[in-house]
């Protein structure tokens, strides 16, 4: 069967996420045909280097031979039990391997289906917590402006990206938005620092208005990462974090992105940003993407404090802890940790970042930030960033198909191209991947002046 066969079947049944209305089956999407290392093989046999690493999650590269075998080798010893009332080695081992890796007391690990259910959970084991102990009215949690967590129902309603909320209901009487965090929107004149003194001021000022007896949790991505690899000033993370232990609110730390050595560590709260949250969140780097898994991590303060009471915590997947999904997951660890693959990306981290500020001088290029090896280019046709959403997403999908075309995918997030590569990447395959994006990007402007849209640079 023919591969245009393929594309009407997935036009015409295969709803993906985020599916635009106005352009519903009439899609020509890529075909992922076969994939290796850091590159993907599309259906007319084109090599494509994959920029975003599937969906920020492909730490160990595609085809692992190793990972194949350890994935079939616990299919036919064990497929699947009831995490209700069985469990099974590899879950006991995966779980005792991450409470090793966790930071300070996170000890205890709740097995989800990916990280909108690690989302879903934390946030439900803020409300059981706070029950089971007797405080019924405290149940606020404070967010951030252009933060990503999931696209369950709870996970969805503390994400602040203002257009995926635009046809979705979500909860609103006890969630919070903190303005932005991103330094490069700062008002003119204002330093970083008086910048990061700003941002704290807004939870602080957040939690007074509401109240700490009835405010939960705050939530914060390290990095927010589907916002745009937003990276907030040096020491927010660390004073956020102290505000909520002095007013006794949770701080859930989710590192679905960051983890797994995306910043050159199993995780980057502590090691990174010099904090240790009650509770985190974890997915996609987890398994590389080889199979769905994720998880929640409760520290030991927080479960001593429940142990003994007469309360249950009713919150559970069928696929909790999926025998074939941990074995998965342990055998990726293994492979990051016999590769030396943290300490690879702390070495080619600054290369990738090097590298990508050469990009800085374009015009249209209106900002370059990363960390570890997670990056973006933000791109507008107007010098001051004042172009209007839609001129902003046209230029990204136009840099978006031309790099494509010259054998890149990248993630056009409206106007700004995402990368978050395999940590495998090598310094030549990162000189590739950003000659590739630094041609799309001069196309893209070609393009613009053509058609008399470029403005005054």
């Amino acid at each position: 069967m023919k591969f245009d066969q393929y594309t009407a079947y997935d036009n015409e049944h295969f709803l993906h996420p985020w599916e635009g209305m106005a352009d519903l089956g009439t899609q020509e999407r890529t075909f992922s045909h076969r994939a290796k290392g850091i590159y993907v093989t599309d259906a007319q046999g084109r090599t494509l280097i994959d920029g975003p690493g599937g969906m920020w999650c492909v730490q160990i590269g595609y085809g692992r031979a190793d990972m194949a075998q350890a994935i079939a080798d616990q299919v036919l010893q064990s497929a699947y039990y009831s995490p209700w009332n069985m469990t099974s080695a590899p879950a006991a081992k995966l779980a005792r391997k991450l409470a090793q890796l966790t930071p300070g007391d996170l000890n205890h690990v709740f097995f989800t289906t990916g990280g909108s259910t690690a989302v879903d959970t934390a946030l439900r084991f803020t409300q059981f917590y706070n029950n089971a102990l007797g405080r019924p009215n405290k149940k606020h949690i404070i967010s951030r402006a252009k933060a990503y967590h999931g696209s369950t129902y709870l996970a969805a309603s503390v994400s602040g990206k203002e257009r995926d909320r635009t046809f979705m209901d979500t909860v609103t009487e006890w969630v919070h938005f903190l303005p932005h965090v991103n330094p490069l929107h700062r008002p003119d004149g204002q330093s970083v620092e008086a910048f990061c003194d700003a941002k704290v001021a807004d939870l602080e000022q957040a939690i007074l208005s509401i109240g700490a007896d009835r405010v939960a949790a705050f939530i914060a991505e390290p990095i927010l990462a589907s916002g745009g690899v937003i990276i907030p000033p040096q020491g927010y993370q660390r004073r956020c974090w102290e505000l909520c232990q002095q007013n006794d609110v949770l701080y859930i730390a989710d590192e679905v992105v960051t983890g797994f050595g995306r910043l050159g560590h199993w995780f980057a709260s502590e090691e990174v940003f010099d904090m240790t949250p009650d509770l985190m969140t974890s997915a996609k780097g987890l398994t590389s993407g080889y199979l769905p898994l994720g998880a929640c991590f409760i520290s030991e303060r927080l479960i001593n404090q429940l142990k003994g009471m007469d309360a249950t915590f009713a919150n559970g997947y069928t696929y909790s802890g999926h025998p074939v999904s941990c074995a998965a997951a342990l055998k990726n660890i293994e492979i990051i940790e016999q590769e030396n693959l943290l300490e690879h990306v702390r070495e080619v981290g600054p290369y990738f970042l090097q590298r990508l500020q050469k990009l800085q001088d374009l015009p249209i290029v209106i900002d370059v930030r990363a960390l570890g090896l997670v990056g973006c280019v933000e791109c507008s046709i107007d010098p001051l960033g004042q172009a209007s959403l839609e001129e902003d997403a046209k230029l990204g999908y136009r840099i978006d198909a031309h790099c494509q075309a010259l054998g890149l995918i990248v993630r056009p997030i409206i106007n700004m191209c995402v990368l978050s590569p395999a940590l495998i990447i090598s310094r030549s395959q990162i000189d590739d991947m950003l000659g590739i994006l630094e041609q799309g990007i001069r196309l893209t402007i070609a393009d613009l002046q053509a058609e008399g849209l470029l403005r005054d640079y």
